[in-house]
């Protein structure tokens, strides 16, 4: 509803019972105050009437994010990832809100990036997310390039497996301070070598006694993963409190950032710091290839699309065994 007051070009527009004042001047709308008797209120009229006010620009960060946010490219996204998206997109808008995206430079994004280099995963998701914005922003026709283009993500090291120690001292922990959530999630992350966002989506009704249904949400994969004998019995004795494995009621499970939380912690006391908790997943991986799997029946398990990472584990594996080889022969000379 819109509605025209007594001052020439101010009208109102109603929504869900709240009144918002503007000044109209054709097709162009520029909020005012909300007190239409405050001085506030003469004072941006009188400033936008006598052309003394500035115009906002309509190429902000915060309509391209929210304009980003109705888009297919979105929309079509896992939920979870959807929700990774929306943190860096949100702290983009607290930060950078109205100002106008057709300015970046490069120079702003690296410096963007730089300015969370202690944490590079976080440092990486800026870039990543202001290189999706730009692109977004090239299809409204707002830019011609992309200021992000190229610029370089940071490393921060790769993922280790657990060594024996800390995953013995993870187990102990957990069992002596009743810590279900934290366990489950630990075997079911080592026993299938999934990812914890997959671990905290496993529902009972995927469980069959022997196999575990997975649908990938980084690669979207179909796998069916067997349980191995220790994280079976585990799972056949465990409560059933809700729809979810790790429940944190009837019918919702415990959110991924929970959980690597509450594993946080545990690492802390036991001195895991060194060690994150997708390094389970990769636990698993040499597992298997200290076991004597095939680099097709690691995959078949961790549902790696390529088997590059799975024959960089097994490698790893050799290594350790022919190093144990190697040893025996001297200690026999």
């Amino acid at each position: 509803m819109v509605k025209k007051l007594e001052r020439k070009y101010v009208t109102t527009k109603t929504v869900k019972g709240r009144t918002y004042y503007y000044f109209r001047r054709g097709e162009t709308y520029q909020r005012l105050p909300n007190n239409p008797d405050s001085p506030e209120f003469d004072e941006a009229y009188w400033a936008i009437r006598s052309g003394r006010a500035k115009k906002k620009t309509k190429s902000t960060f915060e309509a391209l994010i929210v304009s980003y946010y109705q888009t297919p490219e979105f929309k079509e996204r896992k939920p979870r990832v959807q929700q990774e998206y929306r943190r860096t997109l949100e702290l983009l808008r607290e930060k950078n809100g109205p100002k106008d995206f057709t300015k970046l430079r490069r120079r702003d994004v690296i410096a963007a990036r730089d300015t969370y280099a202690d944490t590079w995963r976080k440092a990486n998701a800026m870039v990543e997310m202001i290189s999706i914005l730009a692109r977004h922003a090239i299809d409204l026709e707002w830019i011609t390039a992309n200021p992000a283009s190229g610029v370089k993500k940071l490393t921060g090291g790769e993922y280790e497996p657990w060594p024996d120690a800390k995953l013995r001292a993870f187990e102990t922990y957990c069992k002596k301070n009743d810590l279900e959530w934290e366990m489950t999630a630990y075997l079911l992350g080592i026993g299938t070598g999934q990812r914890i966002g997959d671990v905290v989506a496993m529902e009972w009704a995927h469980y069959d006694g022997q196999f575990i249904a997975v649908v990938q949400e980084k690669t979207a994969a179909r796998l069916w993963v067997a349980c191995p004998v220790f994280l079976k019995q585990y799972l056949d004795n465990l409560p059933r409190k809700g729809r979810f494995i790790i429940a944190q009621s009837l019918h919702k499970g415990v959110a991924k950032r929970t959980i690597q939380q509450r594993v946080m912690a545990v690492r802390e006391k036991i001195g895991a710091m060194g060690f994150v908790i997708h390094g389970w997943r990769y636990t698993a991986a040499v597992h298997l290839a200290e076991a004597g799997a095939s680099d097709s029946e690691i995959q078949a398990v961790t549902g790696h699309k390529t088997l590059e990472m799975v024959k960089k584990y097994r490698n790893q594996a050799n290594q350790k065994r022919l190093s144990q080889s190697a040893q025996a022969r001297r200690t026999r000379t």
